[in-house]
């Protein structure tokens, strides 16, 4: 896939900070809420929202608003989409040249 420096520059950013390296991480294992998230990294919901949001303006995450049966408030589950980070020099060439 053909990327523009937007893309490229969204995925950097993305990949650039450890906590949202995490997010991928626990995201692998299963699709969660962002309040589990939360939970297990420690942070405040706000914060995790702010990194689950840059990960999926970059592609990598993906979500949803779902009512459960047990509690009437609309959740938000975040789940990982498949993906191959690749950066080469044609994609370089192709934007500069």
């Amino acid at each position: 896939m053909v990327k523009s420096l937007q893309q490229i520059v969204d995925i950097g950013e993305a990949l650039s900070h450890p906590i949202r390296l995490k997010l991928l991480y626990l995201l692998a294992e299963r699709e969660r809420y962002v309040y589990e998230l939360a939970k297990d990294l420690n942070l405040s919901r706000q914060v995790v929202n702010l990194h689950l949001k840059r990960l999926e303006k970059a592609g990598f995450v993906e979500s949803d608003l779902r009512l459960e049966d047990d509690d009437l408030r609309a959740k938000k589950f975040y789940r990982l989409k498949e993906f191959d980070v690749s950066l080469g020099m044609e994609d370089l060439k192709r934007i500069f040249e």
